[in-house]
């Protein structure tokens, strides 16, 4: 079937609907249904009993009406019902659809469910209260996989890969450590980043007993919860009720909650709700009319049309409304163009400024929209108040991304001292920091620190245990990996801008040395609870660095100009960066904080500014009260981090 040609002349000339009912509009005297489908020469509405395996109970035909939509009104109470949608182009009708404003849906996300959505919302749901944040600064994220948070044994959880599994508190390892929502609270962060919690389509929600995994990078339904996620994903209510409860639980205990959204591509092309919905409108093409494929996932959509800009904004506001969600992170944001995330950053900014948007300023392969239209990194400037990863500074302090054997600084592979101060910097233009010396991009790209997410790995690619093993030397020793990774994280949350953690780093978290886990068995992905027992030096550590973090604003700064006049880099050897931070400028009680880190795997002797100092990290400890005091001459010990602060009086 190809688009209707006699009725526009391009995809470009297809009305524009404005309002906000479309789809379904319910109550128990009408639901009224309307579809947006311009090129459509017939739409029909199937009423169905069940979600599933059913005849419809009616076919409706649908009127034309205003900008390309089609309108239904069905009299009496259909809650409990399920519909889909068919549209009828060059006499052939195409595949059945929930449309793709659906908010309810049966088992696999097939059909679209018609309930009342306020016998959804948990007790005191009116009441929910998000955590206090003040600046975006302040932000400290953490990574996670619903399923991989909770789906081990020694996660000692009920709900194992549910989303009520954020809703247990009291559990523990068998060691008899804190495992799940009171570990993240112990740890400190401030943000839980959930991977793909919307339908997804690569799990058959009918055979769940089959524990079949998938990050969930494979959008079907984009404002339904994943039914996978649930306890019963026959109950189009459950999944939905369940998230609620999920995000009052994590607000309820001090964190925020940022869902990954991947609007850049759908998991079917043909068949996929947006094609199924207005064809070919929703996606790019080559000149040669093949699809187009930045998204490395075989198709990628058209945000510039004003339908695709229209649907991505009203997404993020129903999640950001009906859920309470605290946050977004873009996958692939490189595709979207910059219009559209500004106008993304303003209708979020109505509902709550707080709200912190984040994405990857790449593609995975070209896309025929022209780069200086797209958010890619090299463009964040002209991206309002919306962060991009520093993956400048994470392949300087570990090595290259997917499949290099290449050290970073943190294993004492030289010349990524200036990738690693830009990263300390927050990103921005410094007058200390040469460009020309980075492994990635050669300019400073955004304009404020706060635009600037830090890490060191995240769900994509090794995880940092398996990358340092994978580029360490050698003859590293097991001490000495556990040395690098504290170095590296270290780095990551000292430095100006947004830190962010892969969930599970902080217990020493592996995936068998596997790249690209995102189908991988539990075996591979889950976090086994038990490493933080043998590993609790290094979750100790971690805390630490969270504690560190909080405790000083000269470790989060809010602006460019700040960072410029506040942070000083000292002139020191290879593979050795030491900064000065003039704390009382950054409001600290401290007069001024010294951040050195030594990327060599033997000792190095720095000498101290005059004063009398406070060791507050030191040799892989941390104490925000102090470790020892120190003068002189401080021997920096091998692939380790020193802070220190001089008190005022």
């Amino acid at each position: 079937m190809t688009d209707n040609k006699s009725k526009y002349g391009s995809l470009d000339d297809y009305p524009i609907y404005g309002g906000d009912d479309l789809e379904l509009t319910y109550s128990p005297e009408c639901s009224k249904f309307r579809f947006w489908s311009p090129a459509a020469e017939c739409v029909r509405l199937n009423i169905y009993n069940e979600g599933i395996n059913s005849k419809p109970l009616e076919t409706c035909i649908m009127k034309p009406d205003k900008n390309g939509t089609w309108i239904y009104e069905a009299y009496g109470d259909l809650k409990g019902k399920f519909y889909t949608f068919q549209v009828k182009i060059n006499d052939g009708w195409f595949a059945e659809t929930p449309g793709i404003w659906a908010k309810a849906a049966g088992v696999n996300g097939n059909r679209a469910a018609i309930i009342d959505f306020s016998e959804t919302n948990p007790e005191n749901w009116d009441n929910d209260k998000k955590p206090e944040l003040k600046n975006f600064a302040d932000i400290i994220i953490y990574e996670i996989h619903v399923r991989d948070f909770s789906v081990s044994p020694t996660s000692g959880m009920i709900n194992r890969g549910k989303f009520l599994s954020f809703t247990e508190t009291g559990t523990l390892s068998p060691e008899g450590e804190k495992t799940g929502i009171d570990h993240l609270k112990e740890l400190g962060i401030t943000h839980v980043h959930l991977l793909p919690v919307f339908d997804f389509a690569s799990i058959d929600e009918t055979r769940l007993d089959e524990n079949k995994y998938n990050w969930g990078y494979d959008p079907q339904n984009f404002n339904v919860p994943e039914g996978g996620y649930s306890t019963n994903p026959y109950k189009p209510e459950t999944r939905i009720r369940e998230f609620k409860k999920m995000v009052k639980s994590l607000h309820d205990n001090g964190l925020r909650i940022v869902m990954d959204v991947v609007f850049n591509h759908t998991f079917f092309n043909e068949n996929s709700n947006l094609y199924l919905t207005a064809q070919k409108y929703f996606y790019r093409y080559n000149a040669d009319g093949s699809w187009s494929n930045a998204s490395g996932c075989f198709n990628e959509t058209a945000s510039e049309r004003p339908m695709m800009r229209k649907y991505i904004v009203d997404s993020v506001k129903y999640w950001a409304t009906e859920y309470h969600i605290d946050g977004f992170r873009f996958d692939l944001m490189g595709i979207h163009d910059i219009e559209t995330m500004n106008t993304v950053r303003a209708a979020l900014d109505v509902i709550d400024p707080s709200i912190f948007i984040y994405g990857e300023g790449w593609t995975a392969n070209q896309s025929p929209l022209s780069e200086d239209l797209r958010a890619l990194k090299r463009n964040a400037r002209q991206l309002n108040n919306i962060a991009v990863f520093c993956d400048d500074m994470r392949d300087a302090l570990r090595g290259r991304w997917h499949g290099s054997k290449v050290s970073g600084f943190v294993s004492g592979a030289e010349g990524n001292e200036e990738s690693v101060k830009f990263g300390l910097a927050g990103a921005i233009k410094h007058p200390q920091i040469d460009c020309s010396r980075f492994k990635n991009t050669h300019h400073p790209y955004v304009d404020a620190p706060t635009q600037s997410v830090n890490y060191a790995s995240c769900h994509d690619d090794l995880c940092l245990v398996d990358k340092i093993r994978e580029t360490a030397p050698k003859d590293a020793t097991d001490d000495e990996l556990l040395r690098f990774n504290k170095l590296a994280q270290t780095i990551v949350f000292i430095a100006q801008g947004i830190p962010f953690i892969y969930g599970g780093e902080e217990i020493c978290r592996d995936k068998k040395g596997i790249c690209n886990t995102f189908n991988a068995p539990d075996e591979i992905n889950q976090i086994n609870w038990s490493n933080k027992a043998k590993y609790r030096d290094v979750f100790n550590y971690y805390k630490g660095l969270v504690a560190l973090r909080k405790s000083y604003s000269a470790f989060r700064m809010n602006t460019a100009n700040d960072v410029r006049k506040n942070l000083k880099f000292i002139k020191t050897e290879r593979n050795f960066i030491a900064c000065l931070i003039d704390g009382r400028a950054s409001r600290n009680v401290w007069e001024d904080i010294i951040v050195i880190l030594n990327g060599n795997r033997n000792a190095v002797d720095f000498k101290l500014l005059e004063g009398r100092w406070k060791l507050l990290c030191h040799d892989g400890k941390i104490d925000v009260n102090g470790i020892a005091h120190a003068r002189g001459i401080l021997r920096v010990e091998a692939s380790s981090a020193s802070i220190l602060a001089r008190v005022l009086h």
